[in-house]
């Protein structure tokens, strides 16, 4: 890994966990499937190559020949440093489902993907962004500090909407489209969610997480606020995912262009209404 490169997460840890997960991620992939496969509806081109990035890609490379608009489609799971190793000028369209979260060179990640896809081809991606189990990083926080342990980083940075769209210019891709979808789960208590984030292979993947058990103290203090802060009336507790969905394209000529500057042939204030402007 490039040590100019910020080594956020144990990017091995987490594949791991992941690769170990298969069974228990099916819902939550089924979910993400359904949903690529809406948003794909409204998207009136046809594929040929196709790549799809996943440490469990299954559900999504039966999603995409569900479609009918994909050709040849082959999957890879991610590598532990970030190093995709794609050929250039390769594939029509690159789908990267649910991985960018836990990446941490997102920008090369993203640079690869863009250098792989042909003119006019498809970046398509989903991940966990933005306040994506938030109460539980803040009770994991108040714990911490009222057990005098120090706290210690336990939930991942993540990436925001508007973030992304820049990321995704940065990367030499056009017409960037981004959007989050929040999910509000309900669990039986508190220590229900946490067993299903370890079960998904998602549990503290920070490479400078505490190496040490975490402390009867910190665990009861935790599940206390966060039954406390979180609680339904009825006892069940809520939990917050945010999944970003991001879509761009590889620069082509047969793709909408900005106007230059100065090249307007009307004003704003021919369309307005009466009464709708004042100078």
């Amino acid at each position: 890994m490039d040590p100019a490169i910020p080594n956020i997460f144990d990017r091995a840890l987490y594949l791991a966990r992941q690769k170990k997960a298969s069974a228990a991620q099916s819902p939550l992939l089924a979910h993400v499937a359904d949903d690529l496969a809406e948003r794909l509806s409204v998207i009136n081109h046809q594929f040929e190559n196709v790549l799809v990035i996943a440490s469990q890609p299954g559900p999504f490379v039966q999603t995409l020949q569900m479609t009918g608009k994909c050709g040849s489609i082959e999957a890879r799971v991610p590598a532990a440093d970030d190093d995709l190793g794609l050929p250039p000028l390769t594939y029509n369209a690159v789908f990267t489902l649910l991985d960018m979260h836990c990446v941490n060179d997102v920008p090369g990640y993203l640079a690869q993907c863009a250098r792989s896809l042909k003119p006019d081809g498809l970046f398509f991606s989903s991940c966990f962004a933005d306040e994506t189990l938030a109460e539980l990083r803040q009770s994991w926080l108040v714990a911490e500090s009222e057990t005098r342990e120090g706290v210690s980083p336990r939930v991942a940075p993540m990436i925001g909407v508007r973030e992304m769209g820049g990321l995704l210019q940065r990367a030499g891709l056009a017409l960037p489209v981004t959007d989050s979808d929040r999910l509000t789960l309900r669990y039986k208590d508190a220590l229900a969610l946490l067993r299903e984030v370890k079960a998904f292979g998602f549990a503290n993947p920070l490479h400078d997480r505490r190496k040490t058990f975490t402390s009867q103290a910190v665990l009861a203090a935790a599940l206390a606020d966060y039954q406390s802060s979180n609680a339904d009336p009825d006892g069940r507790v809520r939990a917050s995912l945010d999944l970003l969905w991001a879509m761009a394209w590889k620069p082509h000529e047969s793709q909408p262009q900005p106007k230059k500057p100065g090249s307007a042939t009307a004003r704003m204030v021919d369309f307005l209404k009466p009464g709708d402007y004042e100078n």
